[in-house]
């Protein structure tokens, strides 16, 4: 029979309710910090384990989360955490990609990254822990999709969900071959699922166009990073360099390219006279300036300084053109 493991607020004084669910939540999920409301707060945690595997059931009133991996990436420890949401909406952000999930809905989380977790909302949601290396080998692949949102609302995501819900339930009374069966089914149509969403349901041309849309919106913001467009686009981050090498260029040296035209395009803009090099940089996602002014020299051929001033230089010099041609034409109208 399965190992079963709970602990509830529900007969705590409700004073000592916050400090009793912050230590025995972090029993399970090593280094975290949580944010918790200072009032009617309530929760349960409940462990079982399934063919070695444990499966932890987390039910409370709203909270968010912070979580510091304690498994090294080296390390046998290293886990992958499947989650699937039963009741409420839960947003969750690893490595800079963020998956929102409904009841039903399912995501992949890596326990050697640090991720967050937030709900306004009463919450329920089973977190299934599988070795990393058993994981890659039950997928096939060694670039497991994480932070990718898995759609319960119909069709096989949905079948997924409801595996998850059997197996915490089966989880108190399986045996050896029955557990092992529930579980290759689990697994089966998890690889399903994620199969699924690795072709994404769309044409390479339709997917690189929403690719490239998304990246034009975003670029002013600096975590665009290719696991965040992986994940908004739902596919994996191999998925994604291989759609986009259709380009001819790395997904990174798109990003880059666009970033330094609309940089040089304000750097010559009278208007933006005013700002510095710094903040016109910084506002168009660049993060370092030193980067920046490596990178405008390389493309350009001249830093952002000089670029400006040269700019500013032939504006005058145009300027001082066209009124001399004025003046020329006032003085001398017979001439023209």
């Amino acid at each position: 029979m399965g190992m079963s493991q709970l602990f509830s607020t529900e007969l705590l004084p409700a004073s000592d309710r916050i400090d009793a669910w912050q230590w025995n939540a972090q029993q399970i999920c090593g280094d975290c910090r949580i944010q918790l409301p200072r009032a009617s707060f309530h929760g349960s945690i409940e462990v079982r384990e399934i063919g070695a595997l444990k499966l932890t059931r987390f039910s409370s009133s709203p909270l968010s989360f912070w979580k510091w991996p304690a498994d090294s990436l080296s390390t046998e420890n290293r886990s992958c955490i499947v989650i699937t949401q039963i009741v409420g909406v839960r947003r969750y952000v690893q490595n800079g990609a963020e998956v929102l999930l409904k009841s039903g809905d399912s995501t992949l989380i890596d326990s050697g990254h640090p991720w967050s977790s937030s709900c306004g909302t009463e919450c329920v949601r089973l977190y299934l822990r599988v070795p990393r290396w058993m994981m890659e080998s039950r997928l096939r692949t060694r670039e497991v999709p994480i932070g990718q949102r898995i759609s319960g609302a119909s069709g096989v995501g949905a079948a997924l969900s409801r595996l998850a819900q059997s197996l915490y339930e089966e989880a108190a009374r399986a045996r050896g071959e029955g557990s092992a069966a529930v579980l290759e089914a689990y697994f089966q149509t998890l690889a399903a699922c994620l199969l699924r969403r690795e072709s994404g349901g769309q044409r390479t041309p339709e997917l690189l166009a929403h690719i490239i849309q998304f990246v034009d919106a975003h670029l002013a913001e600096p975590t665009l990073t290719p696991v965040a467009v992986a994940g908004a686009m739902g596919i994996s981050l191999r998925h994604l360099h291989r759609v986009f090498s259709a380009t001819g260029a790395t997904l990174g040296d798109y990003v880059r390219a666009r970033r330094l035209e609309q940089c040089r395009e304000d750097l010559s803009d009278p208007r933006l006279s005013a700002k510095s090099i710094t903040d016109i940089a910084f506002f168009r996602g660049f993060s370092d300036a030193a980067h920046f002014s490596h990178c405008f020299r390389k493309q350009f051929g001249v830093s952002p300084r000089d670029f400006r001033e040269l700019t500013r230089t032939n504006r005058s010099a145009a300027a001082g053109n066209f009124l001399s041609g004025l003046t020329s034409h006032h003085r001398y109208p017979g001439l023209n």
